[in-house]
């Protein structure tokens, strides 16, 4: 009985900090801040990611999804943003209540920075990307909870 409260016990550790939030509680769909995209983030291999799973209408040129225009390799110019992984690597941290060492792509600029997340209350996923490894050098970006 003491091994199985064990076991139970360790297991949540790693995904349900003491004070009840979930390390999954980011996992879902989020508008982006200007509500132009829809960011699908889920686990895989035991880190949080983020995919663009929706644009809107308005952001198609010729019928066709916007395309990674500025990415600075010109192979990956002509891709879509559509299905586009823009969120990588966020290992959540119970002690801070964050999701961070991860990375953030922005297709607007063609620039990738260094991120963390926290969430306030259950529909606001703040993001904070940053650069020279300085939280203070960046911008944050707030993201409501959707569905697809």
């Amino acid at each position: 009985m003491r091994l199985i409260l064990f076991v139970f016990l360790m297991v949540g550790v790693t995904s349900i900090d003491l004070k009840g939030q979930n390390a999954d509680d980011i996992t879902g769909i989020w508008w982006n801040d200007i509500k132009s995209s829809k960011i699908k983030v889920e686990k895989k291999d035991g880190k949080y990611i983020g995919t663009i799973v929706y644009l809107i209408p308005e952001k198609y040129i010729n019928g066709e999804p916007e395309k990674d225009g500025n990415n600075p390799d010109p192979k990956l110019k002509s891709r879509s943003i559509l299905n586009l992984q823009i969120l990588n690597e966020l290992v959540y941290n119970p002690g801070d209540k964050e999701w961070a060492g991860g990375m953030i792509y922005d297709p607007k600029s063609g620039k990738t920075y260094d991120c963390f997340v926290w969430l306030e209350g259950k529909d606001v996923l703040q993001l904070k990307g940053f650069v020279a490894g300085i939280r203070m050098l960046g911008r944050k970006s707030a993201w409501t909870r959707t569905t697809l």
